[in-house]
């Protein structure tokens, strides 16, 4: 939502003033919404809402950012899904700094000849990405791999565990 804020042009001074107040209220909304993700509470929740609801509703005077925020209005639903699941991310960053690993590593050997290169490479990818998010050596998974060495436990234990 803010990011379609923040790519809003304003020309003139009152316009400018509009968007850092609507700008402002987002992210006051988003930091509040952060932390009630860690003590989720029903009345909460619906206090959260209520203050989406009146930024969104607010007239600025500014005729393309109030229909922006028209916009954003009506997929209130899609915006406020956090209020709903308190467990899900509030960004994405975790994809994009995936799809990140994979791109680098593309543009350093200049892909793989084959689908079977291509495979190989994802899959030892997907690995690192896990072995990172779950705070485990790559290495470690070698017994997996048939080379002899330390033994780690099966992944949905290690799942189960975090």
């Amino acid at each position: 939502m803010e990011r379609q804020i923040h790519a809003h042009d304003s020309f003139t001074e009152p316009q400018r003033r509009a968007k850092a107040l609507i700008q402002s209220r987002i992210w006051w909304l988003y930091n509040d919404i952060k932390a009630w993700c860690l003590d989720p509470t029903p009345r909460r929740a619906r206090e959260l809402a209520r203050r989406f609801d009146r930024i969104v509703g607010m007239k600025t005077r500014f005729v393309t950012l109030d229909r922006l925020l028209a916009r954003i209005r009506t997929d209130r639903q899609s915006f406020l899904k956090i209020l709903q699941r308190p467990d899900i991310p509030l960004h994405t960053n975790g994809s994009e700094n995936d799809i990140r690993s994979v791109v680098t590593r593309r543009k350093i050997s200049g892909g793989t000849h084959s689908d079977q290169g291509r495979a190989a490479r994802d899959t030892m990818l997907s690995m690192m990405n896990i072995c990172n998010k779950l705070g485990v050596s790559f290495w470690d998974l070698g017994d997996r791999l048939g080379i002899p060495g330390r033994k780690i436990l099966p992944l949905p234990v290690l799942l189960a565990a975090r």
